[in-house]
């Protein structure tokens, strides 16, 4: 017997009675959520420990499902004398279906190729990200009960636990979407849950160019120096675009090479074929078990990689990869928040500092110099645009202090009608003082190509 014949009993004329009883002790003027918590409550009070097993059985048979619910709905609707427009059966059905398989009144923003982020600021407020702008979303939950549900149902399958004794989590959704979790007495508003949807297909450089996030010139540059082998620090601010790019820059490795890549939630998608993927562990309900992103650096040394990919660098582990780079793994990237290049630097120095060694600054900047060639600096601007804003050389050591050089850089001339800013990529002229590892590696651009833009012969854009 199926799910629907098994749950068809709802003919039965009791259970009619209940939903129809259920329907006229509501208040009439919310009929939409009235009918939609009636149906739910109806199904969850018929079915048997055995229906239930079977529901859980098929919980990837949406289709089923939907018909179950819909059964359900017609009967309500049928006889409900506040019946709601057609339209909106669809809806309920839809609503009801996510509540019992999915992540409730999320699903569909989720399901929104749009939508990038998702913030739950407690239940009524659901804010959502869209071309880089923020607005209020339409959706909302019960109350504080109904979004802790929810955020068990994120965390169970993953093994994660949050309580009021261990108030925050870092988890990811099945499709790798990266999910931040932190609820009361943390949070004075209620649960919030802060969702960065994976992108389900990798964008290239070209969606990149399209974007206007860099123009042709800087994309040919960065792939050059992707295969010639530079360490390569991709700087931005929350939301600004790093681990996208970061995915692009990795597009760019030979097929031929090992790489190990190392996040706190794994969300680069990399197209190669020889890929170890390691994610770091937080520590268990006991407080023992947790492996840091530091542990990981440390271990992937001895796994003989050809390259090193850290997700984001924030603390102590900064200096194992900057020793990494140092050490024979050139063509490394990883990412750090800063807001400039020369803010970058500034925190990789503290970062190291982190580490509990007892450094002089100097020889801090010295493993910084002769590890970090080449700063990507990644920004979100005003019309929510995201740009690499600057591509900077690190040097080498003046005195105590490290130098850079600024060879592309995106300049600002004003904003249109509809409030998007207008601007352009430039070249500097300046030749990166690294390019013997270019000659080295086989990698070879035109003679002209780091000539002021208007003397190569025109803006790239």
């Amino acid at each position: 017997m199926t799910l629907l014949e098994k749950l068809g009993r709802g003919n039965q004329p009791n259970v009619q009675v209940q939903i129809f009883a259920t329907i006229s002790s509501e208040t009439v003027d919310n009929d939409y959520q009235t009918i939609k918590q009636s149906v739910h409550k109806i199904i969850v009070e018929q079915m048997t420990p055995t229906e239930q097993m079977v529901l859980s059985a098929v919980q990837q048979d949406a289709a089923e499902v939907e018909q179950v619910i819909g059964n359900y709905v017609d009967k309500v609707l049928e006889d409900n004398p506040f019946a709601v427009p057609v339209s909106e059966r669809g809806r309920i059905v839809s609503d009801l279906r996510d509540e019992m398989l999915g992540l409730g009144p999320i699903e569909s923003l989720l399901k929104d190729p749009s939508i990038t982020e998702i913030m739950v600021n407690g239940p009524k407020k659901v804010f959502i990200e869209r071309m880089g702008k923020l607005q209020l979303s339409g959706v909302q939950f019960h109350d504080d009960a109904h979004v802790m549900n929810i955020i068990e149902r994120i965390l169970s399958p993953i093994g994660r636990h949050i309580d009021e004794s261990t108030p925050l989590v870092d988890a990811r959704l099945k499709d790798g979407s990266r999910v931040n979790i932190i609820i009361p007495p943390l949070a004075l508003c209620g649960p919030c849950i802060t969702i960065r949807k994976f992108a389900q297909k990798a964008l290239s450089v070209e969606n990149l160019i399209s974007f206007g996030t860099l123009d042709r010139k800087m994309a040919d540059f960065i792939k050059a120096c992707i295969q010639a082998r530079i360490n390569i620090l991709v700087s931005g601010g929350t939301g600004s675009g790093k681990t996208t790019t970061l995915n692009v820059l990795s597009s760019f490795i030979p097929e031929n090479e090992r790489i190990v890549t190392i996040e706190d939630a794994a969300e680069l998608k990399l197209q190669q074929t020889h890929v170890v993927t390691l994610e770091s562990r937080p520590a268990n309900i006991e407080g023992s078990g947790q492996i840091t992103i530091r542990d990981l650096v440390k271990n992937a040394l001895r796994m003989r990689p050809d390259r090193i990919i850290v997700g984001e660098v924030r603390s102590g582990e900064a200096l194992d990869m900057l020793q990494a780079m140092n050490t024979g793994h050139d063509g490394s990237l990883t990412t750090a928040h800063a807001n400039t290049p020369r803010d970058a630097l500034s925190r990789l120095e503290t970062m190291v500092l982190m580490a509990g060694f007892e450094m002089p600054v100097r020889a801090i900047r010295e493993q910084i110099s002769s590890a970090i060639e080449l700063i990507l600096q990644q920004s979100r601007l005003k019309d929510g645009s995201r740009k690499i804003t600057y591509i900077t050389e690190v040097q080498h050591m003046e005195g105590d202090v490290i130098t850079t050089q600024d060879l592309f850089r995106f300049e600002q001339t004003g904003m249109d009608a509809d409030g998007k800013l207008t601007g352009h990529f430039v070249s500097t002229g300046m030749q990166p003082g690294f390019m013997e590892k270019f000659q080295t590696n086989g990698v070879e651009l035109p003679e002209d190509f780091f000539m002021p833009d208007e003397e190569a012969g025109g803006r790239y854009y």
